[in-house]
């Protein structure tokens, strides 16, 4: 067994450079009795060329194949077209359209804390001493797994009935102010368990929008401040009116990021509660529909769906990315 594993690393550790070197080798070959001009042509897609294979093979070639499906039965000995039907039962079943408003609570609280959130703590500390600590702190939670952050605040979260010791942090600490405790994630009123999730990725994904915004601040010329202060304008009106517009192409990709994490959240729901008390997202469901109830049809549909609310939040992400390279 231990052999056949170093085998397998050396030959991952040597094969690939080696097929890259042939294949770099190869092209230069077949290009060489070309002329100067057709060589500056077709090089770059022949670099290209394995790049777009696997994105082809790997993600193109599945997500055809996911809406094809979408059309079919239940199963793959279940050929049966049945067109729009899986469809029509997403958005006419009551867990397909709680999952959705659910995923709409997600886009907008987890999108407008945590970039919120990141602008409040990159303002605040750009000037203090302890910038590099504090933003580390910060930063910390997005270093861990989705599926660790889940098991961290499944404890921070426990609840035991009223009366016991209580070992999760948050009802320990509004039992020290007297109040009772709280089913954090077995609470379906109010979507309380939903607004719990969304918590621990706003205390996960903050740090990134800090980081993005507070280099973004640092882009601010200086001397804009220092004339909109010796117009007489106060720190409230200078940051609204000159340092906030001034990062507003940088917010505005922080929050179409957050949009699309918010979408495809997955991982925090299936470890925390799998979607039950009214917490259900169309991640989970997905997955509930493809191994749980086998149904593949209906679980293309909502990989479909999911896939047509993420694309053009997408494309506007690539056309700001596009606006501010071509303003640098």
């Amino acid at each position: 067994m231990e052999e056949s594993r170093l085998l397998t690393a050396v030959e991952v550790v040597l094969g690939v450079p080696a097929v890259l070197v042939a294949y770099i080798w190869l092209t230069e070959r077949l290009l060489s009795p070309a002329g100067e001009r057709w060589q500056r042509r077709i090089r770059p897609w022949l670099w290209l060329l394995p790049a777009l294979g696997f994105l082809g093979f790997f993600l193109v070639y599945p997500t055809v194949r996911t809406i094809a499906r979408s059309l079919y039965g239940r199963n793959e000995l279940d050929q049966k077209f049945v067109g729009l039907d899986n469809y029509r039962w997403f958005f006419t079943n009551g867990d397909a359209l709680g999952a959705l408003v659910n995923n709409i609570l997600w886009l907008v609280f987890f999108t407008g804390f945590t970039v919120g959130l990141g602008l409040l703590v990159a303002v605040l500390v750009d000037r203090v001493r302890y910038e590099a600590l504090a933003k580390s702190i910060i930063f910390l939670p997005l270093a861990i797994s989705m599926v660790a952050a889940g098991v961290i605040w499944k404890f921070m979260y426990d609840y035991k009935p009223p009366g016991a010791a209580q070992t999760g942090t948050a009802n320990a600490l509004i039992g020290a102010v007297g109040l009772g405790p709280v089913g954090w994630l077995q609470s379906p009123g109010f979507r309380l368990s939903t607004f719990a999730l969304i918590a621990v990725m706003v205390w996960m994904w903050t740090g990134f929008a800090m980081v993005i915004i507070s280099a973004a601040l640092k882009g601010v010329d200086p001397e804009l401040l220092e004339a909109a202060r010796v117009d007489g304008a106060n720190e409230w009106q200078v940051f609204r009116r000159v340092t906030l517009p001034l990062l507003g192409p940088t917010l505005a990709v922080v929050s179409t990021t957050m949009i699309i994490t918010s979408l495809k959240t997955f991982d925090i729901v299936y470890t925390l509660t799998n979607g039950n008390y009214d917490t259900e997202v169309i991640a989970n469901l997905m997955i509930k529909q493809m191994f749980t109830v086998g149904d593949f049809g209906r679980a293309s549909a909502v990989a479909v769906v999911l896939l047509l609310a993420i694309v053009p939040i997408m494309a506007f992400n690539i056309r700001k990315f596009r606006a501010q390279e071509a303003i640098r």
